[in-house]
Order: structure tokens, then C-alpha cells, then sequence
């Protein structure tokens, strides 16, 4: 196909008689460098030998072209221009001769036609010397860029204040987007008098419009994104950690990535905000695939070695769920059930397999709810026990654990308090009624006795609720702190027999005055040995290791003396099979003789190992091992940084904008919960500015003139 550049089409029809349009692609083509068919046999003092064209004649030559039709070379410039004295040979007939070429074109560079010509070339399109020369164009250039410096530096305020506003969630600008509506920008400009003139003078840009904030905003997330890439891709394992929205009649999820930076640090990113049509396993699919995609390249996807949901059945089901589809794509990404959510789901359990547990519980939400439905109640309750209820939270699904441990607390007065309630004439009767209702629970024996019962129990529950918050939690943690627990439930349990035998006789005279049935003296002891059965046995059930996390034991430091008289061979074969990245042999060499060495079983846990070889370079001598250990650390145990994400987002769309877009959420969401990450990218704000310049064709002056 002919060129615009060719050889051939500038024979044609010759450069002068081209449009400017026409002459500057020309020029920004360059010459057209084919491999030509040119050779020679050449006969040299009884020697015989071939000479033929080399493409590398053109780096040595940057002003050589050639003829693919005619197997020759021309001169490019000259081609083009044509001052009176070029030499035919380079722009019509061209050389085909490659004997003594060289000497041909050093000789041609000399001439005075050809440097004129390339003159030519190099200012066509350009102002000319003279005008370049001159104060006039001189001064010209210098106030262009002193505008452009303004301009950028306006730019960069407004960066600068959008980084504040994310750091500490505070608002862009008011609610109403109006031209008078008053924002962080304003307040710099009350701060930064050359920042306040302009703003004042100003007639094309001033920054501040909703317009040019979004945009910006647009860059700010590009550039945070294209940051977290690259951390992303210089890792050896990375693993996704997706929470569903529980907004009502909003469809949406949030993905974060969790990896171990160049730094050695374990980090969460937030990453994006999906908004959805609905929630099938189909559609969450679909858009998550779409985004790893974009992250992880094709050839890299055994970095992706783990995905961790939330319990609902669209994420986690073994069929049709997302993780079976992502795993589908991504072999090696392993399904991690959010471990705080089974700490939820083991609870949850109890009270819809024990009716009269369940019944209990709605009784001490029914007590939160009863005072923060009016503030004249909440005065009582401030007054008499100076002490709120707190009440449970949907979103995490946790059960009002705090609840009962303040009831229990604070039995006494709460009673003092529904009294006074019901004894005043200052309330309603809808409110004196169930102040009746509620006194007569507090009093009633059996309520009692479960409020002791989960006090007992509750705290454990909570302490390894927040254990499995911690970003850093593992496998082997978690094994771990179940063993605490356990212990700890069966600890109670043992001491049943006492806390039933002080509620059995209260029970039976509260029944005998009340003529109900009584109940027999060991049903309490019944009730409470089968909440603590359950608890015990759903815990055991939900988290028994799966296949792919008993690789784990292998690290687990307590256990390496015990490794180290007998190898743990089938740990070892179930990880070479979860993770076929590693070499079984080489890792089974070196754990023998890390189990053999009394300097790491000083280590308190992976992540303390794992710092252990970094910080002594052994990285490079235990390959395997320092492989399986940023396996065991990537791997999330919980989704509680999503969640916390949600709660950010939350806060960040009904505080900073009561109406915005998906993407915008998506920049003030990334500002608000990676604000560290922005402050640390290098050169952040003329990354943005150079993204916002080539944005569109701006009437604004950013770039600089020379």
C-alpha cells in the first residue's frame, strides 16, 4: 500500500504542491524505511563475495529512505525541497550501487543543497528564525508560560484540596452546586492572597467549577488506580476481598486487594465501588471478572491465589456462585469464607435453633429500641442510669452482644428506671405501658438467667469477633485463637451446675406465685448445656480447615519440634496441590531444616517468619518457603476491610455530596480511605495536571512554549 511518505508518492506528486495538512503528516511520518532486495556480487583481487542492503544503514543514516518498486535509496530531505543543486541521483533516479556507499553519503551529507534541505525540514511548521528571534515573540512565549504557571498552580491548589477533603472526609463545596455555593477552595483562597486575586481577576479559569473539579477528581482516582497497579503487578500473590452493600434498593459491591507491597508490608487497597443492575451470581461475576482483568494480565492469573465473600449464598455457592465462576478463570484462587461473618452465622445459629434463646434476645433489642424512639425516654434512661444501650448493627450483622453485657451491668437501675416511667404522669400511655412490660421482663427469672448466661458467654464471642478484624489475621491465628475459645466455652460450661442451682429455686417460687407449670430443676442446666453445645459445635463445623488452608500447619511455629522429629508430609502434599507454583521437593528440604533450627522457633507467628527472612536476606536461599509464607499472608481471613469501606463510603456520600456519581463516589471514596497511598505517590499532583491536560482540547493554557 502507498505511503504518504513513499518514495514513490513524493515522485508523484511532489511536496511543494501538497496542502500545509498534507506536508506537516509528511513531515511527521518521516521517511519510509523499507528492507529493499539490493545485491551485488563483487569480484576483488581474485576474491568473490556479495554485498547486500542492511536496514541498519538507516540508524547511521537518519535521513535515508529507499524504494521498495525501484531498489534504490534517496535522501529524504532532499526529496522534499529540492534547492537548486541537489543532486538528481538522490531524489530521482536514487543510488542502487552499494559499492563505496558509504563514501557516497558522507560526501552528499557535506554538501551545502542537502543541509539546506534538512534545514528546511527541521523548521517547516515552525516560526521562523527571524520571528524566533525576536523580542516580540521572546516576550510572547514568557507571558504564555507565566500564564500556564498560574493556571497549574491553581490546578494544584484545588488537588491539594480535594486530598484534604479525603483525608479528613471534610465537603467539597455546598449541597446546592451553585456558583455561590462555598467550598474548601474558598477557604484556601481566604488563606492564600495570590490564590484570592486570581480568583478575583480571573475571566476564562479559576478551577473551582463543578466541571473542572470532576474532572480532576476523574485523574485523582486514574492516578491512585495506575498506582496500585503497579504495587499489584510487582508482587508475587494478591488476593480479592469482595463485600455486598446491604443499602437498601441499591445493587453495589466494593472490591479490595490485599498484597504484600515492595516494603514488605501487608497492604488492603480499596480499589472500586461497582454499582450493579441486580445481584445475580451472573451479573457480580461478570463486572468482577471484568475488573481483574484490568488488573492481573493474562499471562500472570496464578498470582491470584485467593477470594474471600461475605455468607450469602450468590457469593459463596459451590455451583453458581461467584467464586466457583472466578475460580473457573482463575484456578488457583481458593475461596476464603469471611471468618468474622462465621463468628456471626455460629451465633445467629443458636437463636434459630433454640426458640426460647431467640425469644431473649428480641427482648434485649426491644429494650434498646424502647429508649431511642423518644428523647424524653432517653432523658430518663441519662438521668436514672447514666449509661446508653447500644443497640445492634444491621450492616454487621453482629448481635447486640454490648447489649447484654449493659443490661446485665446495670440491672438494678434500668428496673429504677421503667419504675419511674411507669409511676409518672409526664408520659404517654403507650410509653407506660411498655415500661410495665419491660419491668415485669427484668423481674422475670428465666430472662435472668440467659442475661447471665450469655454474660458469661458474650465476651468470648466479642473478643474473637475482634480478633478476626485485625488485617494481619492468618491461618494459623485463627486456628489458634478457635483453641482459645473452645477452651474458654468449655470452662462454662463446667460451671453450669452452680449458675442453675441459684436461678432453679427463684424460678420455681416466681412459677409457684404466678401458678404456672413449674419447671423441673435440672431444665435450666438442660437449656444452658445445649446453648453451649451448639455454640461449640457450629464453631467446630465452620471452621475446620479446608484443603487448600491446611497448608498452613506447616508454618505453625509451635509446632516445629514436633515437625522436626516427624515431617509433616501430608500437609506438605496437600499444599503442593493447593499451590502447584511450588516445588515440592526444594520446599520440603528447606522446612526440614528450618524445623531443625532453634532460631525460628523464637518467631511468634508468620508474619514475624516471614519479616525474619527479609530482614536476614533468605529470601533468596529459602525460595519455597518465603513463596508459601506471602501465600499464608496474602490470603485474607476476614472481610472486614470492605466493610470498613462501606462505612467510609457511607459517610462520604451522604456528607460530602447528596448527589453525585458512581465515579465520583468512586474518587472521593479512594481520597477518603487511601489517603496515605495519594500522599506517597511521587510527583501525584503533576501526574493529575498532565492526565487533565490531555483530557480534551482545552481553551486554558497548561503547556508550556519554548
Amino acid at each position: 500500500m502507498e505511503t504518504k511518505n513513499s518514495v514513490l508518492s513524493l515522485q508523484k506528486e511532489p511536496f511543494h504542491r501538497r496542502t500545509l495538512e498534507e506536508k506537516l503528516l509528511v513531515k511527521e511520518l518521516g521517511p519510509e524505511q523499507p528492507d529493499i532486495n539490493i545485491k551485488e556480487h563483487i569480484h576483488d583481487r581474485g576474491r568473490s563475495y556479495t554485498r547486500s542492503f542492511s536496514t541498519s544503514w538507516y540508524k547511521k543514516k537518519a535521513w535515508l529512505t529507499a524504494s521498495s518498486e525501484t531498489r534504490a535509496m534517496f535522501c529524504f530531505p532532499c526529496l522534499l525541497f529540492q534547492v537548486p543543486g541537489t543532486e538528481q541521483a538522490w531524489t530521482h533516479t536514487g543510488i542502487t550501487t552499494i559499492k563505496h556507499f558509504y563514501d557516497k553519503a558522507n560526501k552528499h551529507e557535506q554538501t551545502k543543497s542537502h543541509i539546506e534541505n534538512a534545514m528546511r525540514l527541521a523548521l517547516f511548521g515552525n516560526a521562523s528564525i527571524a520571528v524566533q528571534l525576536s523580542e516580540g515573540y521572546r516576550t510572547a512565549i514568557r507571558r504564555h508560560n507565566e500564564e500556564v504557571d498560574q493556571n497549574r498552580l491553581i490546578l494544584k491548589k484545588v488537588i491539594d484540596c480535594f486530598k484534604c477533603c479525603g483525608a479528613f472526609e471534610g465537603a467539597l463545596r455546598g449541597h446546592d452546586e451553585s456558583e455561590h455555593s462555598k467550598g474548601l477552595s474558598d477557604l484556601d483562597a481566604s488563606l492564600n492572597a495570590a490564590f484570592d486575586e486570581h480568583l478575583q481577576i480571573v475571566t476564562v479559569f479559576n478551577g473551582t467549577s463543578k466541571t473542572v473539579q470532576n474532572e480532576l477528581l476523574d485523574c485523582m482516582l486514574s492516578v491512585a488506580r495506575e498506582q496500585i497497579v503497579d504495587e499489584i503487578r510487582s508482587t508475587d500473590f494478591i488476593s480479592i476481598i469482595v463485600e455486598a452493600s446491604d443499602i437498601p434498593a441499591q445493587c453495589q459491591f466494593v472490591i479490595v486487594i490485599r498484597y504484600i507491597d515492595k516494603a514488605h508490608n501487608v497492604q488492603e487497597r480499596f480499589f472500586e465501588l461497582v454499582s450493579l443492575q441486580n445481584a445475580t451470581a451472573d451479573s457480580v461475576a461478570t463486572a468482577l471478572l471484568e475488573r481483574l482483568s484490568s488488573i492481573i494480565p493474562a499471562e500472570h492469573k496464578t498470582k491470584l491465589i485467593s477470594q474471600s465473600y461475605d455468607g450469602a449464598s450468590v457469593m459463596r455457592g459451590a455451583t453458581g456462585g461467584v467464586r466457583t465462576k472466578v475460580q473457573a478463570v482463575y484456578e488457583n484462587a481458593h475461596h476464603v469464607h469471611c471468618y468474622a461473618h462465621q463468628v456471626n452465622l455460629v451465633m445467629q445459629k443458636v437463636t434459630s435453633h433454640m426458640t426460647k434463646v431467640r425469644q431473649f434476645f428480641f427482648d434485649v433489642t426491644g429494650l434498646s429500641d424502647f429508649f431511642s424512639r423518644s428523647p424524653k425516654r432517653t432523658g430518663v434512661l441519662d438521668k436514672v442510669v447514666v449509661h446508653r444501650l447500644p443497640r445492634s448493627s444491621a450492616a454487621r450483622r453482629n448481635f447486640p452482644s454490648r447489649a447484654v453485657n449493659t443490661v446485665y451491668e446495670h440491672k438494678d437501675d434500668l428496673l429504677q428506671c421503667f419504675v419511674n416511667i411507669r409511676d409518672s404522669d409526664d408520659f404517654d400511655p403507650a410509653s407506660i405501658r411498655e415500661a410495665g412490660g419491660f419491668l415485669r421482663l427484668l423481674e422475670d427469672e428465666m430472662f435472668s438467667f440467659f442475661l447471665e448466661l450469655f454474660h458469661l458467654i458474650m465476651p468470648h464471642v466479642d473478643i474473637l469477633y475482634s480478633e478476626f478484624q485485625r488485617r494481619s489475621i492468618n491461618m494459623i491465628f485463627i486456628a489458634r485463637a478457635m483453641k482459645e475459645f473452645k477452651v474458654n466455652l468449655q470452662k462454662i460450661s463446667a460451671s453450669l451446675p452452680g449458675l442453675c442451682d441459684a436461678h432453679n429455686s427463684n424460678l420455681q417460687q416466681q412459677q409457684e406465685a404466678k401458678k404456672r407449670c413449674t419447671r423441673g430443676p435440672g431444665e435450666l442446666q438442660t437449656l444452658a448445656t445445649e446453648v453451649c453445645d451448639t455454640v461449640l459445635a457450629h464453631v467446630m463445623e465452620r471452621f475446620a480447615f479446608t484443603k487448600h488452608l491446611i497448608s498452613a500447619t506447616l508454618l505453625e511455629v509451635d509446632k516445629f519440634e514436633e515437625y522436626n522429629k516427624e515431617f509433616p508430609h501430608a500437609a506438605l502434599n496437600t499444599a503442593a496441590e493447593a499451590y502447584p507454583v511450588l516445588n515440592k521437593s526444594k520446599l520440603k528440604t528447606e522446612l526440614s531444616l528450618i524445623y531443625s533450627n532453634d532460631e525460628f522457633r523464637k518467631c511468634t507467628g508468620v508474619v514475624a517468619l516471614f519479616q525474619l527472612f527479609q530482614q536476614n536476606d533468605l529470601q533468596g536461599i529459602f525460595t519455597e518457603t518465603v513463596a508459601l509464607l506471602k501465600i499464608l499472608v496474602t490470603t485474607p481471613m476476614t472481610t472486614a476491610e470492605p466493610e470498613r469501606c462501606f462505612s467510609t463510603l457511607t459517610r462520604t456520600k451522604i456528607f460530602l455530596r447528596n448527589c453525585m456519581s458512581q465515579g465520583r463516589l468512586n474518587a472521593l471514596a479512594m481520597l477518603s480511605m487511601e489517603n496515605t497511598l495519594v500522599r506517597d505517590i511521587p510527583d501525584f499532583n503533576n501526574r493529575v495536571i498532565e492526565k487533565f491536560i490531555c483530557l480534551k482540547d482545552r481553551q486554558e493554557k497548561f503547556t508550556y512554549k519554548k
